[in-house]
Parts: C-alpha cells; structure tokens; sequence
C-alpha cells in the first residue's frame, strides 16, 4: 500500500482566507505608511543572525507566517514606499502592479514564447509599443521587459557587439562620460568587453557628457588600432539627474558609424510630459534605449525594458534553437520574448505594467512626471534661498544635489554628520553621492506619493538637523 503523499493542493475556502489575510495585512501597511519611520535599519547583527534558520521539515500555518514577515521583517529597511522617501531613485510600487503580478503567478502562464499563451503575449507586446511610440521610434523597432536597467543594458550591448564587432572582440570600445551608471560597465564585462577598452569621459560643469571628449578619444582609438563601436549618453544619471546633449552625441556616433545607446533607467518615461520632453530631445535618435517602469512608471521594483530601433538586431542577437523547441511558431508581425532576450523561463511581467496603464490612463502618469519636476525645481530654488546651503547643479529633471557650508570646520565631515542625523531621525531618508570627490546629499522626487507637504516637510527636516548641527 502506497503511502499518502501530502497534499500540496489547498481548498476553495483556504486559497479565499489566505489572499484575504494577505491582502488586509498589505492594505493595512500602505494605509500606515504615512506615519511610518522612513527608514529602520538600527538592528543588531545578532538580531540577523538569529533569522538563519536550517530548512523546515514541517509546515508552519500561513497567519503565523504572515505576521512574521509583515511585522519582524518588512519594517527592517529602508521604507521606500514612504510618501516622503527622496532617497536613491524611488518608484513607490503600484499597488495594482502587485495584483497582476498575483494574478500573472497564480494563472501561470508561461510567456516566454508566443505560441504557449499568444493572448498573454499580445498584452506584454503591447505595453512596448507603447514605450516605443512613447520614445519616438519607429514600427522597425522591438523591445523586452527585465528585471531592471542592468539587464536591459546587458542586452545593448551584446547587440552592439554582435552587430559590430561579432567574435572579435578584443579591439572593441566603449565611450560614456563619468556619471554613467556603474551598471554599464559591469555588464560591458561580462559581455566579454575588456574593462580596458571602456573609455569614462569627463563632464561639464553641470555634470553632462562632452562631445568634444569623446571625438578626441575615439580618434585617439581610431589611431591605435582599436574599434570604437558603442557610445552611451545618459537621459538622467543617478547622482545629478543630468540628461547629456543627446542631439550632440547622436551625430557624432553617426559620424563615427556608431551604435548610440542612452541609459534612460530613470529619466525616459519624462518624455510623456511635455517639460520632460523638451529635457529629453534626442533621445528618438538613438539605436537603442533603457527604460525602467520601476522608476518612472511608478511600478515595483524589478520592472525594466529595453528598446531597439531596428528589432531584428536585437533578435539575431539573442536568437537560438534547439530540437525540442520545434513545436514553437511565432506569427508574422507577433513577438516571442525568448528570440530577443537572454531569457527563456520568465514571469509574464507585461501584466504588471500593461494593468495600471489601463487602469489609470497615460494621463495619469503624465500628470505625475510633471509634478515631480516642479517638486524638484521648488526645492532646488528653497535651498539657492536658505544661507548656508548651495546647490551642486540645477535639476535637469527630479534630482537635487545639496549641501550645507558651515562657518567653519570641514565641509564633508559636516554634511557626512547631517546626513547620518537626518537618517538616524527616521523623518526622512536621503542618499548622498561624491561629485568630483565633493561629498553631496541628494533628493530624487520621483514616487507617486510624494507631492507638495511632503517635500515641504523634508526641506524642513533637512534645515531643522543642519541648525542644530551647526549649533553643536
């Protein structure tokens, strides 16, 4: 007599007490979230050792379970979804994201090929339509849906490379100024480019790319013997929010017959406001583009894409076969994610990006992007007011780097302090970054839940901690 197994299968009336446990203990955490600490991350390293735990051979009941993480684990962070979280690069995490990717997990479908839900597909296509129409390029183009800008860019790459280089890649460089994103050059490696041949181009006074430094090293390359083939422009770096002249560096990469590649993670999805898109001319020039719906759209972290003027490049590229995939047909005009992304089992991440765009309407987010930027606009011109504080650039688009300058002492320390006491306060949560070795805190305005009183408050906040440093 055979054993019986244990059921891994749960009941009608189970399934319906576990999603509506877990869905009042969310509800209930972003309804909190207003009077929540921005941060908590003053916990023992005892404490953390204590959550390693060997596996369990039986099971727990799904409330304990749920508690456990909901009040033990979760508060133990950095609150990103915090109405006044300006920390970093946020994006707030759509609770309607949350639903679909709840309903993408439990329908479990497979999207990786056209032919195992076409329907499903269909949706995720159309949702990079749109951000293709949305960046200017034309119906030639085809995109992919990652998990965030470091994949996204992984995929331009090995495009480029693939186009321009093939297997000799020895001789191949790379040109992007000093305040692109690390992520570049990390995946720039591991798609088999020596870190020797990346050139980092120094910026402007405002923290943007210069032609004039890239025409001077690829012809510097040009003359050694090297093949210059990728030149990257940001459309909002991390540290400033900078977006580089993108006009500019598009004709020189075609001068050069360059692949033109922008690092839009954060600030693409601006061009759907009308501000933004004056910011971002140029970017419609470009042979491919990054774009992150976790930072822009709003949408929870784990939400990035990537766009390809010329789609087929980004297919043949990637594209592979085997025998047991002969089943698979894609139909003319239709996209399978698997012959132009590194990926072949995947979530149906489309669905987490496709349900509040129609839920809530492009104008929605359009509204939004514009508020950001008159929030960081605002709050770079409260800081030119304040004595003491200086500005480090104006906000291209919603970052602001400040400082304070103290009457006397050192003018990193100080800020380095103002910086942990602000943190340790946990009224609000700030980054910080070096801008050529000048120690700066910044402010991104970007989650859908910050608006007017609460950069009002953390302007506050920010002024309140830097008196009572100075006074000490």
């Amino acid at each position: 007599m055979m054993k019986k197994l244990a059921d891994l299968e749960l009941t009608p009336e189970a399934m319906h007490k576990m999603a509506e446990e877990a869905a009042r203990a969310v509800v209930d955490h972003i309804a909190a979230l207003p009077k929540a600490p921005r941060s908590n991350l003053d916990v023992s390293e005892e404490f953390l050792r204590s959550l390693r735990e060997p596996p369990p051979e039986q099971g727990t009941d799904f409330t304990s379970l749920l508690h456990f993480f909901m009040d033990t684990i979760v508060p133990i962070s950095i609150n990103a979804p915090h109405p006044a979280y300006i920390g970093y690069i946020p994006g707030g995490g759509l609770y309607p994201s949350a639903i679909a990717d709840f309903l993408g997990a439990a329908t479990n479908r497979y999207t990786g090929v056209w032919f195992a839900a076409p329907a499903a597909a269909r949706l995720e296509a159309n949702v990079l339509e749109w951000f293709a129409q949305w960046m200017g390029y034309p119906e030639s183009s085809r995109g992919i849906l990652t998990s965030g800008g470091s994949l996204a860019n992984f995929s331009a790459v090995v495009t480029a490379r693939k186009h321009f280089l093939g297997d000799d890649l020895s001789r191949g460089t790379i040109y992007a100024s000093d305040q692109t994103h690390h992520c570049v050059m990390k995946v720039a490696n591991l798609a088999g480019i020596p870190e020797r041949n990346i050139r980092l181009l120094g910026v402007d006074e405002n923290y943007r790319a210069v032609p004039q430094l890239f025409e001077d090293a690829i012809r510097a390359d040009l003359e050694k013997g090297f093949k210059p083939f990728l030149l990257i422009g940001n459309a909002g770096t991390t540290n400033t929010g900078a977006v580089d002249p993108l006009p500019d560096l598009a004709s020189l990469a075609k001068k050069f017959g360059l692949w033109y590649h922008i690092d839009a993670a954060y600030g693409g999805f601006f061009n759907l406001c009308q501000e933004g898109r004056k910011k971002l001319a140029g970017i419609e020039m470009s042979d491919s583009v990054v774009l992150d719906p976790h930072k822009g759209l709003f949408l929870p972290y784990g939400s990035g894409s990537l766009l390809v003027r010329e789609g087929e490049l980004l297919r043949q590229a990637h594209m592979m076969s085997a025998d047991y995939l002969q089943d698979i047909q894609t139909p003319e005009g239709e996209v399978s994610a698997a012959d132009y992304s590194p990926e072949l089992s995947r979530s149906y991440r489309g669905l987490r990006v496709w349900l509040p765009l129609k839920l809530f309407g492009i104008r929605a987010f359009r509204e939004n992007l514009s508020e950001k930027l008159e929030l960081a606009n605002w709050l770079y011109h409260k800081f030119q007011e304040e004595p003491g504080f200086e500005c480090l650039s104006a906000p291209d688009l919603s970052v602001v780097p400040f400082r304070f300058r103290p009457k006397s002492g050192d003018v990193n320390e100080f800020n380095r302090r103002l910086l942990k006491n602000i943190i340790k306060s946990q009224k609000l949560f700030l980054s910080s970054t070096l801008l050529k070795g000048t120690f700066v805190l910044r402010a991104c305005i970007l989650s859908f839940r910050t608006h007017q009183a609460e950069v009002e408050e953390a302007f506050e906040i920010i002024t309140s901690e830097t008196q009572k440093l100075a006074e000490e």
